[in-house]
């Protein structure tokens, strides 16, 4: 089973997710979270295995709520379900820590869809979200572009597997390498790529034809 707390100020939505997700024999429903505040609190208590997190909250927003869940160290991963597809609100998400950025008007099997991938460990954004990210990726020209050409072939191909939402592990399994060596591999790929997480990782490789 999937644990899954949902995060949300709006009753209306808390109750249409509540009652569609329930509707899935492999998620359960752990609890409702009206503002950030509860958000942080339950999931330190109830440690789902995905938050479903609204970002626009009162007390605390989901960006703030999302930063202080991922500094706990737990192993939820948080898939933000809002409105906003702004490069404003994505960002700032993704760099808190958020596994997945999906707007609320997602189709009902495509949530399930990410619910699960973003609980084995790969990056899920929405497609009107996604050139957000490339334009944040390329911002500042063309150097972007080359900066993939500082990265080893055994970078690269780590790269070309992050692509995959592939976990440490998983990649590790693939290369015939130790995950310790992976790690130190993704490490050195985000500070070449000047990236901040594995999820702009991913787009990056992406864009670029890696993998």
């Amino acid at each position: 089973m999937i644990r899954v707390l949902i995060a949300d100020d709006h009753h209306v939505v808390r109750r249409g997710l509540l009652f569609f997700l329930k509707t899935q024999k492999d998620i359960e429903i752990v609890g409702e979270a009206k503002n950030g505040e509860e958000a942080v609190t339950l999931a330190s208590s109830l440690k789902p295995d995905v938050i479903l997190m609204d970002l626009v909250m009162p007390e605390v927003d989901g960006i703030e709520a999302t930063r202080r869940i991922m500094d706990m160290g737990l192993a939820c991963k948080v898939l933000i379900l809002t409105s906003f597809s702004d490069q404003d609100h994505l960002i700032p998400a993704i760099r808190a820590g958020a596994a997945g950025y999906q707007l609320k008007d997602v189709e009902p099997d495509q949530l399930i869809a990410s619910i699960h991938a973003v609980h084995r460990g790969e990056s899920q954004l929405h497609p009107k979200v996604t050139s957000h990210v490339m334009s944040h990726l390329t911002k500042g020209g063309g150097n972007n572009r080359s900066l993939h050409e500082e990265l080893t072939k055994r970078e690269l191909e780590v790269l070309g597997e992050i692509s995959k939402g592939k976990s440490n592990k998983e990649i590790a399994s693939s290369l015939f390498i130790t995950e310790k060596t992976v790690k130190t591999h993704v490490s050195n790929i985000l500070a070449k790529l000047e990236l901040a997480d594995r999820t702009q990782a991913a787009l990056y490789a992406v864009k670029h034809g890696i993998g």
